[in-house]
C-alpha cells in the first residue's frame, strides 16, 4: 500500500528520514572517491527498497545472504549484485546465478558442487575466507568464533582452487569502531593470505566497519584501502549495512497504559521481540531522546514476554496515556527482522522524503498476519 501525506499516521511505525540517510550516503561517496573502493549495501541489515532510488546514487549495488535478497537487490536496487550464502540448495542455484553478477561460496564443498554451473554461465566466482581474527563485541555475531562455519581458513586448501576464483571475501568485523583494530586485522590478512590475494581480481572486506561515526578517521581508512588495492592489484569492495543507515530512522510509538510496581511503568504499542529484535538478542537498551528529567520510567512493550522492556528512561514529566515516544536508530536489523509475535500490529513504514513530505510506503493488517501462517 502506498499513500502520500497528509495522512493520520497510526503508531507504531518506522520513520525513515532521507535527509539523515543522505548524510550517510555522502560519507560513503567520499570514501569511495578517496579510496577507489566500491560499496555494496548489505541487504541482511536493511532492505527497505522505498529509499533505494536515493541510495543507488551513492552506492554500487547490493550484497546478499539468500536467494530472496539476491532477487530483491537485482530487481529493486540494480548496479552490481553479489550473491553469497552460507549454503546454497540445489533448487536455488540456477535462480541465484540468473540474478547475480558475482557468486561467492562459503566453503570448498559448495564451490566443488556448483562451480561448473557458475562457470557455464560465465559468472565470476568468489570464496569466503575466515582469517581467524575478528572484531566483534558479541560472540553470537563473531565470524571467527571457535568452530566457525563461516568461510575457509586454511591457505593451503584455498590455494588448490585459486585458479577457479576471481575474488575473495573477508567478512570479520561487527560494529568495529576502531580504525586501529581494522588496520591491524587487515595486516594479518595480508600476511597470511597475501599470496592468494595477489592471484585474484577483487577482494571484499565485508561490512561491520562503523565509518559513519562522526569521529571515525575516514581519510585514514581510505588511504589504507587504496594502499591495499594497489599492493595486490585488486578492486576492493566494502559491504556497509549499519554504516549506511545508522541514525536514519526512529520507531514511533504511543503510550497505552501506565502503572507502578516499585518503579513507574509505561506500556507502549510496540515490542522489542516483534519490532526491534536485536535489543532482545544482544541484551541492549533502546535509545529515547531527550533522555533527561526527574521522572525515571520503565518503557515496556505490549507483548506477553515478561522481559519485553525497551529500557529505563528519564522524562521531564510523568508519562501519560497518548504520549508519543521516538525510539532512535531503528533502521538496521529491525524491518528485516520484524515478526508477528503475539499477533501484534506490524509497524507501518513511513519515509520522510528530502522535501520534508512524509509518505506511508508500507502498511500491514489482519490479512497479512493470516497469510503469514496457514
Amino acid at each position: 500500500m502506498n499513500h502520500s501525506a497528509p495522512i493520520p499516521l497510526q503508531t507504531p511505525y518506522y520513520l525513515l528520514d532521507e535527509q539523515k540517510l543522505l548524510a550517510n550516503m555522502q560519507r560513503i561517496a567520499r570514501l569511495r572517491e578517496l579510496s577507489g573502493a566500491k560499496a555494496l549495501l548489505a541487504l541482511k541489515c536493511f532492505a527497505t527498497w522505498s529509499v533505494f532510488p536515493l541510495m543507488r546514487e551513492y552506492m554500487d549495488g547490493t550484497t546478499s545472504s539468500s536467494l530472496h535478497e539476491v532477487k530483491l537487490g537485482h530487481q529493486k536496487f540494480g548496479g552490481e549484485t553479489h550473491a553469497y550464502s552460507v549454503a546454497y540448495a540445489d533448487h536455488e542455484i540456477d535462480e541465484v546465478l540468473a540474478h547475480s553478477d558475482k557468486i561467492i561460496f562459503n566453503s570448498l564443498n559448495q564451490l566443488q558442487r556448483f562451480a561448473a554451473k557458475a562457470q557455464g554461465v560465465g559468472k565470476p566466482i568468489g570464496l569466503r575466507v575466515n582469517p581467524g581474527t575478528s572484531n566483534s563485541p558479541y560472540l553470537l555475531a563473531d565470524p571467527a568464533r571457535p568452530h566457525s562455519r563461516l568461510g575457509e581458513a586454511d591457505p593451503e586448501k584455498i590455494a588448490t582452487v585459486i585458479s577457479q576464483l576471481s575474488g575473495l571475501m573477508f567478512h570479520n568485523n561487527c560494529e568495529n569502531r576502531s580504525f586501529t583494530s581494522f588496520d591491524a586485522m587487515l595486516g594479518h590478512i595480508e600476511q597470511r593470505f597475501g599470496h592468494l590475494i595477489a592471484q585474484v581480481q577483487w577482494v571484499s572486506l565485508g561490512g561491520g566497519i562503523h565509518f559513519s561515526d562522526p569521529d571515525y578517521p575516514l581519510e585514514a581508512l581510505a588511504q589504507r584501502l587504496k594502499a591495499f588495492a594497489e599492493k595486490f592489484g585488486v578492486q576492493v569492495y566494502l559491504e556497509p549495512g549499519e554504516a549506511a543507515i545508522a541514525n536514519t530512522a526512529t520507531l514511533e510509538v504511543s503510550v497505552l497504559d501506565t502503572s507502578f510496581n516499585g518503579k513507574p511503568i509505561a506500556v507502549v504499542d510496540s515490542s522489542i521481540e516483534a519490532h526491534m529484535l536485536d535489543l532482545l538478542i544482544y541484551n541492549l537498551t533502546a535509545r529515547i531522546e531527550p533522555h533527561s528529567g526527574e521522572h525515571a520510567t520503565l518503557v515496556c512493550g505490549k507483548s506477553c514476554l515478561a522481559g519485553d522492556i525497551f529500557g529505563e528512561f528519564r522524562f521531564e514529566r510523568p508519562l501519560q496515556v497518548g504520549d508519543r515516544l521516538s525510539i532512535q536508530d531503528a533502521a538496521g536489523y529491525t524491518m528485516v527482522k520484524k515478526n508477528w509475535f503475539n499477533g501484534l500490529a506490524m509497524p507501518s513504514i513511513v519515509v520522510r522524503r528530502l522535501d520534508g513530505r512524509e509518505e506511508l510506503v508500507q502498511q500491514s493488517g489482519f490479512d497479512d498476519y493470516v497469510s503469514s501462517l496457514s
